[in-house]
Parts: structure tokens; sequence; C-alpha cells
């Protein structure tokens, strides 16, 4: 997501790294990689030129003060921060301002009209909206008013049997007419929002905008929302203009912008058309429909993560007395297997993980370039600890074989244990969930470099600042530095009770081991009688 403006922002402040002044030059180079990720995302012409010289006034010249007082100590500012400042409240102003309400009717049931092209996502987002106003203590009605394209309506009916949300639908029925009986049967069975599905063209036509305009009449919605999909660029601006002289829109929904590594519908439309973008769809999921935040959307483009994003995702599907209650004993090393798959539930109801790396600060920066995260690496960890007994789930130690044997040390005696890998515990649960055994070996050792890690943390810096005595997240700047399909596999990842986990370096035999030990017993016992 975004993939194309942030590595043109990541490009342009780089080229402030060592300076304490945005001179004219180093400036006019960064607003040149600026200018060619704008326009290489789809960013309308107008608006990319617009924007760079907003930019330029407010950069060129500016000394930056080294350091800023504030009110709890003194930060350090470089020229790379005050060019991402001023690139960030550009992106913020573009995007907004704030305007994710909706206009309810006095008296009566609220009318939310969707329109747009088909294949825009209006029906996914139908339910998506409708399980959103739920949410918000409101009674949702769907009307199915698109006769036209084959299956939508049964589409629709599923759509509400999956969320428990009444659907009202006349096939073959004229649109304008079954969208003005729906408000009657809203009144009728006490529901207070009626939510309707129009019709869709792959392209604007007279015929559809007059259908469009004739529901608007008699069934005199209170909101008309555009819905677009973000990945067709620039036509989404055309459309919307087109829309918004017909039916007068109160704003747009953006969809698949997850879908979308340029993201040019997302900086385009409310610059053009002046209507705010009131929600972003992300994913399938019905619970993948988000209020759009400007400030959010800019940090995340400029690489900066979406904090605020992020935490809100964590309370929709987390409990919070449980995570806190997890946190703590993660602290302490005692996560397990089986919290593990707890939490693997918890990432996937969030949605894609590579959204959620996006989110998290510094992290675009710590990233190779072109690097990937793969989603399905939570399936695959998923897979493996499904095939391990509930035993080794709860003790992934059991694993593990330790050996000892005596080794002489600058004339002393020693005991030193060797640590290896159970081969036929391994076999078994690689033939179990369809992977190597080498992917099982080194799904142990993160667990166990993860909870090693957290431990550590949990002593000194301390995890989650709302948790008392745990106020700082330093340490997990360590992360930084590795590779990004172990960072995703690793995300919450608890890890073994006790013991650092080691590769495999050889195989063993447990008879001969055994024998060696004792053979080492006698000889001992044996040097004792003779002194």
């Amino acid at each position: 997501m975004f993939e194309t403006l942030t590595k043109g922002f990541r490009t342009a402040k780089q080229r402030f790294q060592g300076l304490a002044e945005l001179d004219e030059a180093t400036v006019a180079d960064a607003l040149k990689d600026v200018r060619d990720s704008l326009l290489e995302a789809d960013v309308g012409y107008d608006v990319v030129q617009d924007f760079c010289n907003r930019v330029r006034e407010k950069a060129i010249g500016v000394i930056v003060k080294v350091k800023a007082s504030t009110k709890e100590k003194v930060r350090r500012v470089s020229a790379e921060d005050h060019f991402v400042k001023i690139c960030h409240d550009e992106l913020v102003d573009l995007m907004g301002p704030v305007d994710t309400s909706l206009k309810y009717a006095k008296k009566g049931a609220t009318g939310i009209m969707l329109v747009g092209l088909q294949g825009s996502g209006k029906t996914t987002t139908v339910g998506k909206l409708a399980r959103f106003l739920e949410k918000n203590h409101k009674r949702p009605l769907l009307v199915a008013a698109d006769v036209y394209r084959p299956a939508a309506i049964e589409q629709l009916q599923i759509i509400g049997d999956k969320l428990g949300i009444p659907v009202y639908s006349e096939p073959g029925g004229s649109p304008p007419a079954i969208c003005e009986k729906a408000v009657r049967v809203a009144a009728e069975t006490g529901r207070d929002v009626i939510i309707f599905d129009t019709a869709g063209r792959l392209a604007i036509d007279e015929p559809l905008m007059q259908e469009l305009t004739e529901i608007d009449k008699r069934a005199r919605p209170a909101n008309i929302l555009l819905v677009i999909d973000a990945m067709i660029g620039q036509d989404a601006v055309g459309t919307a203009k087109a829309f918004n002289d017909r039916l007068n829109l109160d704003g747009v929904i953006l969809t698949k912008l997850d879908g979308d590594a340029r993201g040019g519908a997302a900086l385009s439309v409310k610059a053009i058309t002046g209507k705010p973008i009131k929600f972003v769809g992300m994913g399938e999921s019905s619970d993948r429909l988000e209020e759009f935040r400007p400030d959010g959307m800019a940090s995340r483009i400029l690489g900066r993560g979406d904090v605020v994003g992020l935490v809100q995702q964590f309370e929709e599907v987390v409990d919070e007395e449980k995570a806190e209650q997890d946190a703590v004993r993660m602290l302490k090393g005692k996560f397990d297997m089986n919290d593990f798959l707890e939490q693997i539930a918890v990432l996937k109801k969030m949605g894609s993980l590579s959204e959620m790396v996006d989110k998290i600060p510094g992290m675009a920066d710590a990233m190779p370039e072109g690097a990937k995260v793969d989603d399905r690496e939570l399936d695959r960890i998923k897979a493996i600890i499904s095939s391990m007994t509930d035993d080794e789930r709860r003790h992934p130690e059991r694993f593990v074989i330790s050996s000892w044997e005596e080794v002489v040390d600058g004339g002393k005696r020693k005991k030193k244990r060797s640590a290896f890998y159970d081969q036929s515990r391994l076999r078994r649960v690689a033939r179990g969930s369809g992977r190597k055994e080498n992917e099982i070996a080194d799904l142990l050792n993160r667990f166990a470099t993860m909870r090693q890690m957290m431990m550590q943390i949990g002593m000194s810096t301390g995890l989650l600042g709302k948790i008392p005595g745990f106020k700082q997240l330093a340490q997990l700047k360590k992360l930084g530095g590795l590779d990004v399909n172990q960072l995703a596999s690793m995300m919450n990842t608890p890890s073994a009770e006790r013991g650092h986990f080691q590769a495999p370096r050889r195989n063993v035999d447990k008879a001969k081991e055994k024998q060696k030990r004792k053979n080492s017993r006698k000889a001992r016992k044996a040097g004792r009688k003779k002194r």
C-alpha cells in the first residue's frame, strides 16, 4: 500500500541528512523525487504541481533549529525532520479536512445511497457500512436496487444473512419504486437506517444517471456516497466529478485501498472534487471499513506508520484485560505455543499483516527495498503448531535433547552441555504440517529468541506503557535488522519456557550417548579409588 509514494518520499528526505538548512538546491532535488513519485502514483498533474509549490514556499531558506524545547525535554531536530513535517502538513491539507460524519434524518429512517461504476465494490461496501453502523447502535435495512447485474440481489442477501441484517428486494421491479417502497418497509419494521445498493455500469451513461436521479427524488436519501475503486488511479477523479455534477455527492468511499501500491486516488479525489473521503475499504472482511483519517494516511505515505490506526484495530479485536494479562506473562517468558495460536487468530482478525507492518513507525525505513511481508506466513506457523501434541505446545523444550560431557579446560575438569533437536519429533510435526524439518527447527529457534528478547525487555525497559512498571520501548529497535519474513512470523510470538534452542548439528545415537556417560562415571569413580 502506497509503496510508490513512500519510496519517493524516502529518497527525498535522505537528501537532507547532515544538513542544517533547507537550501534551494537540495529542496529542488528532493521535490523532483516527490513529483516523480506522485505522478507515478497516478496523482493528477495539477494536484502534484500545487502540492510541490506549497512545499517549496514553506521549505526554501528555512534554517532549522537544531534543538527544540518541549515541556518534557529538549529534542534534536534535523533538516530531514523539518522537511518531512512540511510534507506531512501539506498531505493532510490535500486530503482533509476530516469529515467522516453522516447526516441523520430528524424524523423517520435515514437513507444512505451508494452509487458508483460496476466493479467498484458497492455491494460489498453496503455490508461493511451496515456492520459499521450496527456497531454504532443503528438498525440498518439493506435494499437490493441493482436488478441488472446477474446475482447482485443474491449476493446482497448472502451478505445480509451473514450479518443478520434484513434485505428488501423485488426481483424484476423498478429500482426507483423498490427504493421508495423500502422507505415504508423500514418504518413498519423499526429500522432507522436504509442503505440503497444501486446499479452501476462499466462506464457512465445517461440512463444510469437518470435512474439514480429518480431514486434520489423518490427515496430522498440524506446521504449520497460515491464508491470508488482506488486502483483505477486518475480515472477516479473523472468518475467522481461526473457523479457529483448530477447527484451532489456528500462524500466518497475508497475501496480496495490495500491492493493499490500507488494511492493516487486518495490524494486526488478530495483536491479535485472538494468532496470528503469518509471511509476506506480494506480487504474482504465485513469489519474492514475504516473512517478516513488524513493524518494517519499522510504518516503512512511518509513511512512514519500510523500508531493511532493500529491501536484502533487492536481495540476492535482484542479483549483489553486479557491482552494486559498476556503481555505480563509474555514479559516473564511464560508464553507457550497455545498462546501463540491465540495471537495468530487475533492478527488474522486485524487483516493484512503487511498493512499492520505499514502502521508500525519506522518499519518502512527498516525494511529492505522491495521486501514483502508474506501474509501466508501465519498460516504456515499455525499448521506447524497444530501438528504438535498438546504437551509439546505447552512445553516446547520437549523438542530439545540435552547431554552433558566432561571436558578439560585449563587443567580443570568441567561439564559441558550440548543441546540438539529430537529428530523424530521434528519429522512427525513436519509430516503433519506439510512443511520441512528445517522449517520446524527454524520456528522453534525464532520462538526461543523472541522469548529471550521479551524477557530482557521486561526486566529492563518494559513493553507496554499502560502496564504499571513498563514505560519504554527502546529495545524493540533491535528488530530493525531482522529479516522481514522473520519479523512477520515473530510478531507477538511467544517463546519456550526455558533454554535457548540451537539448530541440530549432528544425529546422535541415544544408546551411544548413554553408554558414553556411563563409562565417564566409571572412570571418575576408579580415579577416586586410586587416590
